[in-house]
């Protein structure tokens, strides 16, 4: 279990590349200190386990199925990378429930400057536009982030200067793909509403008392 608070920005080291598979090696200082072999660590959203580490570097296996489904398949030598350790039981928790289990990839559709904002909008495959909402949480390459507009294939994300700082997503631009993991508590709502009914709205989650 992750918070999406990002410990430190890593650089891929090495890539050793199957046909559909992967070892990853990253360079890193923080979230290395205290690892073990078995440990999780989520890299660009994807919680991986640590399988080697040396000095100040790790190496985790990346199998078919997360290549296929993430975006760590277009990492290179030298591509930036967000890092959180899993969240310790008697940490503080400062940001969301975040699993590290992927949904889906998206687009970056623009980045806008305002003021000490960017306003970045992501295209998401339509199956999981019904867990957005305004004020939703989300999780974009493992950040955590608040959800603040939301349109019929895109939803929008604002970073504060902190975040743009301490993230890779401010150094992506318009067609970029990103990590998407929706809100934990909306996917398990939406699996408890009656096939009939749409989806989650602000409505719903207040007559069922989530609100």
């Amino acid at each position: 279990m992750f918070t999406g608070l990002i410990e430190e920005v890593g650089t891929v080291h090495n890539l050793q590349k199957g046909k559909n598979s992967m070892i990853l090696t990253i360079d890193c200082a923080k979230v290395i200190e205290d690892a073990k072999i078995g440990d999780s660590i989520s890299i660009n959203g994807v919680c991986l386990t640590v399988t080697e580490r040396a000095g100040k570097q790790f190496s985790v296996d990346v199998m078919p199925e997360t290549m296929k489904s993430t975006t760590l398949h277009e990492l290179k030598k030298g591509s930036k990378v967000n890092l959180e350790r899993a969240m310790a039981a008697g940490g503080r928790f400062g940001g969301h429930f975040v699993s590290g289990h992927v949904d889906g990839t998206g687009t970056i559709q623009s980045m806008k400057k305002e003021e000490n904002a960017i306003y970045i909008y992501i295209q998401v495959p339509s199956d999981l536009m019904k867990y957005f909402m305004m004020k939703g949480s989300v999780a974009v390459d493992g950040t955590s982030l608040t959800v603040f507009d939301v349109t019929r294939d895109a939803f929008m994300i604002s970073l504060i200067p902190q975040t743009a700082d301490d993230t890779i997503i401010a150094s992506k631009s318009p067609g970029s793909k990103v990590n998407i993991e929706c809100d934990m508590i909306a996917k398990y709502v939406q699996n408890l509403i009656q096939p009939e009914q749409k989806g989650i709205d602000e409505s719903y989650l207040r007559e069922n008392g989530f609100m």
